[in-house]
């Protein structure tokens, strides 16, 4: 599902060249391969695009249509040989800045020279293109567009965990808090307690006072004597006759 969002996005391109002819064909190319394109005539105005630079004030080639639209380049292709800064120059500037050091880097020239090729492609450059640039080469500025955007979305993605495992910590101090308030109901339990241990105090005042009925009924004994002895002084002693 990702990789078929990402395929459906459209692809913005910034096409720097100091020529018009070749500005224009590679226009056009990129548009026929439904590219979003944005073209300037030099490496200092590119860096003026992108945000870089801030130099030279006049951009006189890049429309103000362009510039109101969010600055959000998936690649850039450049010439190489350029007045001013050329095309390795602007390549290093790219490479240099955190915020655009992962977009790919394409470089175009007329002249086939190893040395130069080899120099770009160490910088960092993607491809190297010779001119004139043919619509088969747009095939290939597909492939680094898809990379450069999984690359973007793995790197939020990274952010989005980060800021997930700081969340925890402080979700967890709070669990801290909740398990220190829920302390309490041992409080309870004690209380409970305590106030359990006094049906023993009740038990103990009911035997202390069940043991009146003792008490009562000793006393009711030595009353009975009593009543004997009395009534052994009453009543007259009787000889019993003996029987011989």
């Amino acid at each position: 599902m990702a990789v078929a969002a990402i395929a459906e996005a459209p692809f913005h391109v910034l096409a720097v060249d100091d020529s018009v002819l070749d500005r224009k064909l590679i226009e056009r190319l990129l548009k026929t391969s439904s590219f979003q394109v944005t073209t300037v005539d030099s490496g200092t105005k590119a860096l003026q695009f992108l945000g870089l630079h801030a130099e030279d004030a006049s951009i006189s080639s890049v429309h103000a249509d362009q510039l109101d639209v969010e600055v959000n380049v998936n690649l850039i292709i450049t010439d190489y040989c350029m007045p001013g800064m050329t095309g390795y120059d602007l390549l290093k500037k790219i490479k240099e800045s955190s915020s655009f050091r992962d977009i790919p880097v394409v470089i175009m020239s007329s002249e086939n020279i190893p040395s130069r090729i080899n120099r770009c492609l160490e910088e960092g450059a993607n491809e190297f293109f010779l001119k004139p640039v043919r619509l088969s080469d747009m095939s290939k500025l597909k492939p680094h567009i898809m990379k450069s955007r999984c690359k973007e979305h793995s790197h939020e993605d990274q952010d989005l965990l980060s800021n997930s495992d700081t969340n925890p910590t402080n979700n967890s101090s709070s669990r801290d808090t909740i398990t220190i308030s829920s302390s309490n109901p041992t409080d309870h339990s004690t209380s409970d307690t305590i106030n359990s241990s006094n049906p023993m105090d009740h038990s103990s005042s009911d035997t202390i006072s069940s043991s009146n009925p003792t008490d009562n009924s000793s006393g009711d004994s030595s009353n009975i004597r009593k009543r004997k002895a009395a009534d052994g002084e009453i009543l007259p002693k009787t000889s019993r006759p003996n029987h011989s």
